[in-house]
């Protein structure tokens, strides 16, 4: 990003003269980004209807057949064969529940539709342990309007992490490839308790780099976060880990570690595609005193703090759409399936403007985020300055 954000020095003549005029092209130049940004997002939002509306009620029928094909599979199997065929089809209901589906209604990308009130986000309820409500305010609220900006963002960090040089080093974060890779299967439960602040009590109060989610630390303060949390997490369990296999009767441990499978694959698979499109080199972080004074920059500042990754379209679609991280901080109320339209516009937009567009194959893409994790857990990766 660069200047952006960070007003020049007015000068007069020489030096001084050259910054006002750069400052002049710079704000011209991001004025029609700008204009070319708004027009796309125009465009798309005019021709929503009937398309979107289908595609929905197509997600949620694919999901409900994967739901019923994977728990008779399960239940019925002889072989592992036939039990782990069950075991993927379930994953993908799951896979389609939380992220092509759940994280969209939950931004109201589907609220303007009246056919799709049951993906309605004033009372959507999606197949995550994470509370909604929390999340909502901590990914829609925060992360969305300040993207990046450390101390700003509690997406930067995902609660312990260290991402950005912004943030100070901590012995801990040494072992932070570690930590992603152990926490990895229980992504979503680790999202859920940090929206609501418990993660906030594995540090020290206002500890420089990260967002504090709660007020403050007392036992009352705690015992609400803890209550959101767990009033989701405790039915979450009982329901998947209880009730199905007390259905199966003797059979219980089949259906029990068919769902535990299940579960994992879903955490770990969608953790992969977050932080593919979060962390990398190529992705820019900002200070706590960055700020952006058109819409122009707050576009650029999204674009650059997010890179997009290649991958087949089942692929995508299993991965919520994640592989259009670029666009989805452009237009976050936009349904899945008119990010993956847009792409292309808005990657010639960019790349006409000069604004740098991140994007590479999955697995190259997933790589560089470990390794990216892995240089920031180095303490030679040492805290900017300025």
């Amino acid at each position: 990003m660069g200047n952006v954000g960070v007003k020049p020095s007015a000068q007069k003549g020489g030096a001084g003269a050259a910054a006002r005029q750069n400052e002049i092209w710079d704000e011209n130049r991001f004025k029609k980004f700008a204009e070319e940004i708004d027009k796309l997002r125009l465009e798309i939002e005019s021709s929503l209807g009937e398309e979107d509306v289908r595609y929905a009620k197509k997600l949620r029928k694919v999901s409900r057949q994967m739901e019923a094909l994977g728990r008779f599979l399960i239940f019925v199997s002889l072989d592992p064969v036939t039990w782990f065929v069950g075991v993927t089809a379930l994953w993908i209901h799951r896979q389609i529940e939380t992220t092509e589906i759940g994280h969209y209604a939950l931004h109201g990308c589907w609220d303007r539709f009246p056919d799709l009130s049951e993906f309605h986000s004033k009372h959507f309820k999606w197949l995550s342990p994470a509370e909604e409500e929390s999340w909502k305010h901590g990914h829609n609220g925060l992360h969305h309007q300040y993207t990046n900006v450390v101390g700003k963002d509690p997406d930067v960090n995902y609660g312990t992490l260290r991402t950005s040089k912004y943030t100070p080093w901590g012995l801990y974060h040494a072992i932070q490839v570690v930590q992603f890779f152990v926490t990895a299967p229980f992504f979503m439960e680790v999202i859920g308790v940090y929206n609501t602040g418990l993660t906030d009590l594995l540090r020290k109060p206002k500890t420089p780099g990260y967002v504090d989610i709660l007020p403050d630390r007392k036992l009352g303060t705690v015992g609400k976060a803890a209550y959101r949390s767990f009033k989701k997490i405790l039915p979450f369990y009982a329901y998947h880990f209880l009730l199905w296999p007390a259905l199966a009767g003797p059979l219980w441990w089949k259906v029990f570690s068919g769902n535990l499978l299940a579960h994992f694959m879903n955490n770990i698979y969608t953790a992969a595609s977050v932080y593919a499109g979060h962390f990398g080199d190529d992705t820019e972080f900002y200070p706590p005193e960055f700020r952006t004074r058109s819409r122009g920059e707050f576009y650029k500042a999204q674009v650059r703090a997010a890179h997009n990754f290649t991958a087949p379209l089942a692929l995508q679609i299993l991965s919520g759409t994640l592989n259009a991280q670029i666009e989805h901080h452009l237009f976050p109320k936009l349904p899945p399936n008119r990010l993956r339209q847009v792409r292309s516009k808005v990657k010639e937009v960019c790349l006409r403007h000069g604004v740098e567009y991140g994007e590479d194959g999955w697995w190259s893409t997933w790589k560089r985020a470990i390794g990216y994790l892995w240089k920031m857990g180095s303490p030679k990766a040492g805290v900017a300055s300025g």
